[in-house]
């Protein structure tokens, strides 16, 4: 059975717990300001992988802790990834696994790849305009999310008229070459996201909807079981064809 600590115990640390018995792992501690402990090696020290969902200021350093402590880590922490660089010097001084993914939902992963596809086909008809849209909960502390920049990442990788992602609100005509993803925050939303085809004929939309946080949690779990007892810097949707076997 795997040991996992939680480092975060919000929502997402409360459903992975929920969830961990049913996929034959335990959870042997919980790390969380709220619960007034904190990363040490006695509070690790019967984790085979840590689990990390806390917020982004505090993501680094409870990353480069558990590194230090030789922990193997998974992390679903978004709005700090202008670090990831050091992180995964870290990770090879260390000698440890670590995994990180703006969404974990594998439904979300293969969402990734439609519109990776769709972007491919749509490039070569430039009669269609496009934008993004994401909408979450109002606790979410990142926008936009992770999840809407790695959609951006896809398209401007894709679509050659698209050149800038533009997240801001506009007080002027957008630009070409720029792609326009907007953000909502909202009630108790898990998370929405769908980028749009639009030309004077029809709109084409690709839509991801997620009803609750099951997914995310799964996939964690998933990743978990991956990087225990392997070494190197991962990202999710790059391993997800081993992660689900």
């Amino acid at each position: 059975m795997l040991k996992i600590a939680l480092i975060g115990y919000g929502r997402m640390g409360k459903l992975i717990e929920q969830i961990a018995l049913q996929n034959n792992c335990e959870i042997v501690a919980k790390i969380d300001p709220i619960l007034g402990n904190d990363i040490t090696a006695d509070t690790v020290a019967d984790a085979d992988v840590c689990i990390e969902f806390s917020t982004p200021d505090a993501a680094f350093a409870n990353i480069q802790k558990l590194i230090k402590l030789s922990k193997n880590v998974v992390t679903g922490t978004t709005g700090w990834f202008d670090e990831l660089d050091k992180i995964k010097l870290l990770v090879e001084d260390a000698g440890t696994g670590f995994i990180y993914g703006s969404n974990f939902s594998v439904g979300m992963n293969l969402f990734f790849s439609i519109v990776e596809s769709t972007a491919k086909l749509m490039n070569r008809i430039e009669d269609y305009d496009l934008y993004g849209l994401e909408m979450h909960h109002k606790n979410k502390k990142d926008s936009p999310s992770g999840t809407a920049k790695v959609l951006s990442e896809i398209i401007l990788k894709n679509i050659d008229r698209k050149n800038f992602a533009q997240y801001e609100k506009l007080d002027r005509k957008i630009e070409k070459d720029e792609f326009h993803f907007s953000s909502i925050r909202c009630g108790d939303i898990p998370g929405m996201h769908s980028i749009s085809f639009d030309s004077e004929a029809d709109t084409i939309e690709l839509k991801h909807t997620a009803r609750n946080r099951n997914g995310l949690a799964l996939g964690a779990i998933r990743a978990a079981k991956w990087i225990n007892n392997k070494t190197g810097f991962y990202n999710f949707t790059d391993k997800l064809d081993e992660i689900i076997g």
